[in-house]
């Protein structure tokens, strides 16, 4: 920690904190798969830095929570990963803040990336499905309609959700063709939360598909859902956009 200014070793502990709570919450709720692939990769403001934390190996000895602070071009400020948490160059921690380095840049309303895997939306992504939103818990907290699927990774990933977000500025999430999903927005714990609502609606939609598949809402479903979080005004807006 020595290597940190005051005021990012103190926000590296507000993300460790948040980041043990969501991890305990959807681990708890099986959520997440066996192999614990869930990884947050957090904006740190007025930087060009991004601090990653990685869910821990389920068959590793040390089950504790490690960071890694890293520049969007690839310097390690901090690599926990190692003893001693020794500052690295290494090509693999300086990949953290790489990853998602373009969608920091592009869009400053996003201050988290999570990359998660969870089973009825990977279900859906090994599907090749997009994704619609069907399920009323989790349509209530956004506006988006539906996931999109990502499945030509020629194009890198953060560029395929750059042009998702450029269509529809409310999409909160891509599936991952063959693999799992990856989230964002302006909280690590909200964008948590989001994960959780819209995995139960994969799972819900997923068993309806034997019943012949899941419906979209009836009437005045949407104006109730959004009203209760307060984004009817602006469902209003876009549904009059597609009418």
């Amino acid at each position: 920690m020595s290597t940190l200014d005051p005021q990012l070793a103190s926000q590296l502990e507000q993300v460790r904190r948040d980041f043990a709570k969501a991890f305990r919450v959807l681990k708890e709720s099986r959520t997440l798969t066996a192999t614990n692939t869930y990884q947050a990769y957090v904006r740190v403001p007025d930087s060009d830095k991004v601090i990653a934390v990685h869910a821990p190996n389920p068959w590793a000895d040390d089950q504790e929570i490690r960071a890694v602070v890293a520049t969007y071009d690839g310097e390690v400020i901090l690599d926990e990963s190692i003893p001693g948490a020794t500052p690295l160059s290494g090509r693999g921690a300086g990949g953290n803040g790489k990853r998602y380095a373009a969608i920091f840049q592009a869009r400053p309303e996003v201050n988290v990336v999570i990359h998660v895997h969870t089973a009825y939306l990977g279900g859906w992504a090994s599907a090749h499905r997009v994704l619609p939103i069907r399920y009323a818990a989790s349509q209530r907290v956004t506006l988006a309609r539906e996931l999109p699927i990502y499945i030509d990774r020629r194009q890198p990933e953060p560029l395929f959700i750059l042009d998702r977000l450029a269509e529809n500025p409310h999409t909160p999430a891509i599936l991952e063709a063959n693999g799992g999903a990856t989230f964002w927005g302006d909280d690590l714990i909200k964008a948590s939360k989001l994960i959780l609502l819209l995995e139960e609606g994969a799972y819900f939609q997923g068993l309806a598909e034997s019943l012949g598949g899941s419906q979209e809402f009836g009437p005045g479903v949407l104006e109730q859902q959004w009203k209760m979080t307060g984004l009817w005004e602006q469902g209003q807006k876009l549904l009059g956009a597609a009418a």
